[in-house]
C-alpha cells in the first residue's frame, strides 16, 4: 500500500511484531505516520526491525503469556512515545495440533495461554490505558478463520481464536460510549513462518515448504494468489486509522475468498505439500 499520512501523530503497540503479520504491520504503520513499539521475544529480530524502522520505532522484550511483560510493554510504549492510541495484540502460534480425542489439560492450557489469555491480557491494559487518557483507542486482535470453521489447525488453537472473537464483542460492548473499538482480523493462509508448524514442518524446512504451499494453491484461491503479511497488514491500518471509526465488535476475514467455499480443498493441497517434507 502506498505510504499516506493515515496514522499521523498516532502510537501503536503491536504484540508478535519481530517476524510475519507483526512486522509488516510495524512497518505499515510507520510508513503511514505512525510510532511503534515492537513487542517480541525474538530479541535480535525485534531489535533489527526497530534500527530499521528509526526513530519512530522502539523494540521491547515481551513475553505475551507473562502478564507482568505484557504490561511493562505498555508502560514501555507509553514511556518512549508519550501515549498509546493502537493496540494490536497478534502474537501467537499453533500450539497443541491434538485433535479432541487426544488433547491433554497441558495441551490446551498451553495453547490457550498464548492464543486466548495473552488476548485478554491485552483487551484489559488496552482499555486501563486509553481511559487513564481520556481518549478513544483502536484495539486489534488477530484471531482466524479457524474461529468459523473447523479443521484448519488443531483443537486447542481453533477453540482459543473462537474465544479471541467473544474476547472482541465483550471488550467493544464494554467500552461502550468512550470510542473505543476493538475488532479482529482473522487470517486464512498467509504464508508467513506461522503456517509450516500447523502442519508438522521444521523450522528449518519452512521457507521451502512456503514456496512450495504457494505454488499448489496460489491458483486455487479465489484471488489467484496466496496471502501475504501485507494483506494483513493493510487490513490492521484500516482498523487502526480512522476509516473505520464506526466500526466495533466484528472480524475480518482476510483469506482470498477461502471462507467463500469448502476449505477442503485447500487444506489437502497444503497437506499434500506438508507430506513431502514429513
Amino acid at each position: 500500500m502506498e505510504s499516506t499520512t493515515l496514522l499521523a501523530g498516532k502510537v501503536a503497540l503491536i504484540t508478535g511484531a519481530a517476524s510475519g503479520m507483526g512486522l509488516a504491520t510495524a512497518r505499515t504503520f510507520v510508513e503511514n505516520g505512525a510510532s511503534v513499539l515492537l513487542a517480541d521475544v525474538a530479541d535480535e529480530a525485534g531489535a533489527a526491525a526497530a534500527a530499521e524502522l528509526g526513530d519512530a520505532a522502539a523494540y521491547h522484550h515481551t513475553d505475551v503469556t507473562d502478564e507482568a511483560q505484557l504490561h511493562a510493554a505498555f508502560d514501555a510504549g507509553v514511556a518512549a512515545f508519550g501515549r498509546l492510541d493502537i493496540v494490536f495484540s497478534n502474537a501467537g502460534a499453533a500450539g497443541d495440533l491434538s485433535p479432541v480425542e487426544q488433547l491433554t489439560p497441558e495441551g490446551l492450557q498451553r495453547t490457550l495461554a498464548l492464543n486466548l489469555q495473552a488476548h485478554a491480557s491485552a483487551h484489559k491494559f488496552a482499555t486501563r490505558r486509553f481511559r487513564a487518557q481520556g481518549t478513544a483507542g483502536s484495539i486489534i486482535t488477530t484471531a482466524s478463520i479457524a474461529a468459523l470453521q473447523s479443521g484448519w489447525n488443531g483443537a486447542a488453537y481453533s477453540i482459543a481464536k473462537a474465544g479471541v472473537m467473544a474476547l472482541v464483542r465483550q471488550t467493544a460492548l464494554e467500552n461502550k460510549g468512550t470510542g473505543t473499538r476493538s475488532n479482529a482480523i482473522l487470517p486464512g493462509a498467509v504464508m508467513t513462518p506461522m503456517l509450516p508448524p500447523m502442519f508438522g514442518v521444521s523450522e528449518a524446512d519452512g521457507p521451502r515448504f512456503l514456496e512450495a504451499v504457494a505454488a499448489a494453491i496460489g491458483g486455487e484461491t479465489l484471488i489467484g494468489r496466496t496471502g501475504q503479511a501485507a494483506d494483513i497488514a493493510n487490513t490492521a491500518l484500516f482498523l487502526a486509522s480512522d476509516l473505520s471509526a464506526w466500526i466495533t465488535g466484528i472480524g475480518i476475514t482476510v483469506d482470498g475468498g477461502a471462507m467463500a467455499y469448502t476449505k477442503d480443498a485447500t487444506v489437502e493441497l497444503i497437506a499434500g505439500v506438508a507430506g513431502e517434507f514429513a
